[in-house]
């Protein structure tokens, strides 16, 4: 049960012409993350005096914090992570969970305690972390999961881990971020509720005992909760996130030389359905269809290799 904190909040409208700027100690970026850019023309005409304020993103996917940095500054920047899972009512209300929490690590050399003391004063459970990119890409590695392969198939993740060649895609893509990590010297860290690095490891079995053990998980954790970008294609979004998930892991891959075949697909095809609505039916319910797009691009990418 979160506890009442005695805080003035104000929500900045999406409209400029709408935002009057105010003193603000702490601002939350709580936008997708393809409305960041433009969220940062809101910000600077929001707050009044950014370099006395803290700017918060417990945003999913890498690269907002970059964004944030390059506009405020590293010491006025906090990354963040929010393990709520968060459902909706019968009146389309949103609704957290009584579990999970929030994990912070300071972008630059600032310590913000006072900040840490404010959240962990609601009750909800609060870790604090040195390592901001250990922390986005841990989240990251969450955020992966029965969420692009729901989407291109239009299935819940309680059917997803019923097909299972394309399960097992999705343990081929948590090695890929793993894989992606370790050449980046980034290490996973544990996020509350979510055992990060035991997750990861269990990727790394044979991927028969891997299902086993990750399918029931899933299934009981998410069942028929339609994954973000699932309900982005539902709701006929020409723009998804897919971009900052599998999109940076794909292209962290190619920029440090780790192949990342699986993530590369998932989003080039999620991508080219939320552009192009009527290639979904290639897709929906056809694991077979997903499958053949990643061999031809473990082919292509061998064949590159070998010239």
């Amino acid at each position: 049960m979160l506890k009442s904190v005695k805080v003035e909040v104000t929500y900045a409208p999406r409209a400029l012409d709408g935002v009057t700027p105010v003193q603000a100690d702490v601002a939350v970026i709580a936008v997708k993350s393809y409305d960041t850019s433009s969220a940062l023309e809101t910000l600077r005409k929001a707050v009044a005096d950014p370099l006395n304020c803290v700017f918060v993103c417990p945003q999913n996917g890498v690269g907002n914090e970059e964004k944030l940095v390059e506009a405020f500054g590293a010491d006025n920047v906090v990354a963040a992570a929010l393990t709520v899972p968060v459902d909706r009512d019968h009146n389309g209300q949103s609704v957290p969970a009584r579990e999970g929490g929030l994990a912070f690590a300071p972008v630059g050399k600032t310590a913000f305690n006072w900040l840490w003391a404010t959240f962990q004063s609601t009750g909800v459970p609060v870790k604090v972390t040195d390592n901001w990119r250990a922390l986005k890409w841990s989240k990251l590695c969450l955020n992966l999961v029965a969420n692009a392969s729901c989407a291109i198939l239009n299935v819940l993740p309680n059917r997803l881990v019923q097909y299972e060649e394309v399960f097992t895609l999705e343990i081929r893509a948590i090695r890929e971020v793993r894989a992606v990590m370790q050449k980046l010297g980034i290490t996973a860290i544990d996020l509350p509720r979510y055992p990060v690095r035991v997750f990861q490891s269990i990727a790394t079995l044979p991927s028969p005992i891997s299902r086993t053990f990750l399918s029931s998980r899933i299934a009981g954790a998410r069942g028929r909760k339609a994954p973000s970008l699932l309900l982005d294609l539902r709701a006929n979004k020409a723009v998804t996130e897919v971009e900052v998930l599998n999109g940076a892991v794909a292209r962290a891959g190619r920029e440090c030389g780790v192949p990342t075949p699986v993530n590369t697909i998932f989003c080039r095809v999620l991508d080219d359905i939320a552009h192009m609505p009527q290639l979904w039916a290639k897709y929906r319910e056809r694991p077979e269809a997903l499958e053949a797009e990643v061999r031809a691009e473990v082919k292509r990418v061998k064949a590159l290799a070998h010239h």
